[in-house]
């Protein structure tokens, strides 16, 4: 092979050729971190853009809440979330730290509202059970302020109403609260109106003071004449119709409830207003008594035994009730050395209507004039006990006039003013038994006896007598009576002499009258035979 062939087999290698180095900008690659640097810079400024206030909200308790975790929800929407847990510095509640979004921040108002929502059960309902599985989350109500707030206290108690629900809010007194608790419902004619949002007891500790909120339209049917009464349990009525069983739900009866309505034979009035104050009666008929104005107060002096009389037993005057037993009491007077029983009425003399008040000289403001009370009294007023139920001795107070009563006046010296008694119910008849009693010892019994011992034993010897002699004379006079009696059975006897000749007589008598008929005869026809006689031819 010849040199020009092995150049023509060998392939050309190119020449490494020098070039001057060029000037390039930044690597694409390092881009990328700065453009992920823009992005979360980017993040960032829109999360902080995005970010709302921070607030924080103390409870007694941290019980269900969890820092990261628990959720605030308005409207069962996510709102924020809890951040932080802290003690309280005086270490009586937790601090919960919450962080909201800003679509939030107009939601916090100083009135604002949060509790924590957990499964509760009561006795008229049953909330929270979803928190089972989804875990427990912080509730909000907006409130009505126009200031804004970040510091809260929270409820422990999930409300009854939240705000912008529409009805009306009214405030009840009661002496008892029973077994009413938040929660409890109000019944119009046994229809679920509203519920019991809120109760307290009174500084004085007399009464407590319930706020129940009537949803609406039922709100319009409270007026100025509307009453409540407690609906709790059963009512039981016992009167000459029979028994009465009354509840107003199931509910109620475990639970317990508050009824309202007002009286039939009041006039329909204007909805009363927000916030309007009633008393929560016991039950329905203490509710519909009509409203008392005008009190007048007595003193009744009993001798008798007041057991069963209690305070809040009826005045009643033939029926009617008019007062009640306000006080009983026992009294001593040591120039006596006797007991007396005071009893303290009320009487509310405007459930009266009588021409009294109707004149131009009515009784005064507090009740019945002098001079009309003291009349009453002369014609025979009277207050005396009576029993109300013999099942269970009840008294109550009875006002009635009797005319037949000793004379008794009204004691105007004292202060409540003495009106005079008298006796009543067993203390009367125990009083008449008593005087029939007496009665009967007076009787000479031990004389009586021996008199009638004394009658009894001259009977006996007169009928003795009676036995010996005139038995005897009449067993005679009855033998002789008989023999008579004989004798005239026999002279009146068909064959006998005697009704032969009563036969002849008779037959005599008929042929005289027979002969008296025809001369009577003769001389109506001729009556001149009487002066001539009789004609010479007839002869």
């Amino acid at each position: 092979m010849t040199d020009e062939q092995q150049q023509r087999a060998t392939p050309e290698v190119a020449e490494a050729v020098t070039r001057p180095a060029s000037r390039r900008g930044p690597q694409l690659i390092w881009l990328i971190p700065l453009v992920a640097a823009l992005i979360g810079g980017g993040l960032a400024v829109n999360a902080l853009l995005q970010r709302g206030p921070t607030i924080t909200i103390s409870f007694k308790t941290a019980d269900g809440l969890q820092a990261g975790k628990t959720m605030i929800r308005f409207k069962d929407v996510e709102i924020g979330t809890v951040t932080a847990i802290d003690l309280a510095p005086d270490r009586s509640s937790v601090v919960a730290t919450a962080q909201l979004s800003k679509t939030a921040q107009d939601l916090l108002l100083e009135d604002t509202r949060f509790w924590v929502v957990r499964p509760q059960i009561t006795g008229s309902s049953v909330t929270g059970l979803s928190t089972l599985l989804s875990g427990a989350y912080i509730g909000v109500d907006v409130g009505a302020s126009k200031k804004s707030g970040r510091a809260f206290v929270g409820l422990e108690t999930p409300p009854i109403v939240t705000s912008g629900l529409p009805g009306r809010e009214f405030v009840l007194h009661t002496g008892q609260l029973g077994s009413l608790s938040i929660g409890a419902p109000v019944y119009f004619r046994r229809i679920q109106v509203g519920e019991v949002v809120a109760y307290a007891l009174d500084p004085g500790g007399s009464k407590v003071t319930l706020k129940a909120f009537i949803n609406a339209p039922y709100d319009q049917y409270v007026t100025a004449s509307t009453r409540f009464w407690h609906a709790s349990g059963i009512d039981v009525t016992l009167d000459s119709s029979g028994i009465k069983v009354d509840t107003q739900s199931i509910a109620t009866i475990i639970a317990g409830g508050i009824a309202f309505q007002a009286p039939p034979s009041l006039p329909v009035t204007e909805p009363a207003a927000a916030d309007t104050a009633f008393t929560l009666s016991a039950n329905y008929a203490e509710a519909m008594k009509p409203p008392v104005t005008e009190v007048q107060r007595f003193l009744l002096y009993f001798d008798q035994s007041v057991r069963g009389l209690t305070p809040g037993a009826t005045v009643e005057f033939r029926g009617i009730p008019l007062g009640e037993v306000t006080a009983v009491g026992l009294s001593f007077d040591p120039d006596s050395i006797t007991f007396r029983i005071p009893v303290e009425i009320a009487f509310y003399p405007e459930r009266i209507q009588a021409e009294l008040r109707k004149g131009s000289a009515p009784a005064n403001a507090a009740g019945f004039s002098r001079t009309v009370l003291d009349t009453l009294v002369k014609r025979g007023l009277r207050a005396q006990l009576k029993t109300g139920n013999l099942l269970t001795g009840q008294l109550y107070v009875s006002l009635d006039v009797f005319p037949t009563a000793p004379k008794a006046a009204v004691d105007w010296k004292q202060n409540p003013v003495v009106l005079p008694t008298t006796p009543g119910g067993l203390v009367a008849i125990e009083d008449k038994l008593g005087a029939v009693a007496a009665k009967l010892e007076q009787i000479p019994l031990d004389k009586i006896g021996k008199d009638l011992q004394a009658t009894i034993e001259n009977a006996d010897k007169l009928l003795a007598g009676i036995n010996s002699e005139l038995i005897p004379a009449a067993r005679t006079t009855l033998q002789d009576a008989s023999q008579v009696l004989s004798t005239a059975n026999g002279a009146l006897a068909p064959d006998a002499q005697l009704q032969q000749n009563l036969r002849g007589a008779l037959s005599e008598v008929s042929e005289a009258a027979a002969a008296l008929r025809n001369l009577a005869n003769y001389l109506e026809q001729h009556p001149e035979s009487l002066i001539r006689g009789k004609p010479e031819d007839e002869q």
